[in-house]
């Protein structure tokens, strides 16, 4: 087996399967259809509502549990929870838990923070943001911290430019991130999905091979980390990829990407050298046992 075909196995070995997808599938139109029913009087399985985060912009990879959705209530309940003498973001957040737990009551829910979660007994978990559209197609979704207050979110432009820009990046985008997502699953680096999406798009669009493909992914490893690693520990936020809403740091993840930089320095010098079972090795402590051994 030639590097290249390594790295499109490992890609390969990254992508949600059919049978994770059908439940995925199912588990949303019964969401969708749960909530329609009771905020807008329809029993549709797929008005209001969109997958959003990782899943939606089809950057997720296997091992993710998480699965992103918002679903949009009619706008005058708004006004019915900002009428309420306190929290009303906190109420309205129950609302749609206990509106969903008709559906699930033997599954696992919380209404916590800005989110429903819903935990299934097979890792494949929702969470569900209740939220009202903006006419820019924006929307506005409740948090109930701190005594309540209303945020906002803009996940659309971010999606479109995933879609967008992936072809024109040869399909790199997609898979690069999903290696990352990898890496940070089995090194345990605190980065966040759009930071994640965000900076390998940034690194791609100015890099020199985007147009190669799989024979050229240990440099982009390579150079992807050395990327990472010379982010500024001191830089608290980015402008994410499409919406330029704010990202914030969740840890610093430099010092684990100079480690991944120069176990990818080895293993790219292992393979020049006929050495191919070292360099798989070394990939591995890099991205895990989805990598080919």
């Amino acid at each position: 087996m030639s590097e290249a075909e390594y790295f499109k196995t490992f890609c390969d070995n990254l992508i949600i399967g059919t049978e994770k997808r059908s439940t995925i599938s199912r588990r949303y139109k019964a969401i969708t259809n749960r909530l329609n029913t009771d905020f807008w009087g329809s029993p549709s399985e797929t008005l209001f509502s969109r997958y959003v985060g990782s899943y939606g912009r089809n950057t997720s990879m296997v091992d993710e549990s998480d699965i992103d959705m918002i679903f949009v209530l009619p706008a005058h309940l708004k006004t019915t929870y900002d009428n309420y003498l306190y929290n009303g973001q906190s109420s309205l957040l129950q609302a749609v838990r206990d509106s969903i737990r008709k559906t699930y009551s033997t599954s696992k829910l919380g209404a916590d923070g800005q989110v429903i979660a819903i935990n299934f007994a097979d890792n494949i978990n929702f969470e569900v943001v209740p939220a009202f559209q903006n006419e820019d197609k924006s929307y506005i979704f409740p948090d109930s911290n701190n005594g309540g207050s209303w945020k906002k979110t803009n996940p659309h432009p971010e999606i479109d430019k995933v879609n967008q820009e992936d072809p024109k990046l040869n399909y790199n985008l997609k898979r690069l991130c999903k290696m990352t997502r990898a890496w940070k699953g089995f090194c345990n680096v605190p980065m966040g999905g759009l930071l994640i999406d965000t900076l390998a798009y940034n690194f791609l669009s100015n890099w020199d091979n985007k147009d190669k493909s799989y024979l050229y992914y240990d440099l982009m490893a390579r150079d992807f980390f050395s990327y990472l690693k010379n982010q500024r520990e001191t830089q608290t936020y980015w402008y994410a990829l499409g919406s330029n809403q704010l990202i914030y740091r969740k840890g610093k993840f430099e010092y684990k990407a100079k480690l991944a930089y120069d176990k990818a320095v080895e293993a790219i010098e292992f393979q020049r050298n006929k050495q191919y079972y070292s360099a798989k090795q070394k990939w591995r402590e890099i991205y895990g046992y989805k990598f080919p051994s």
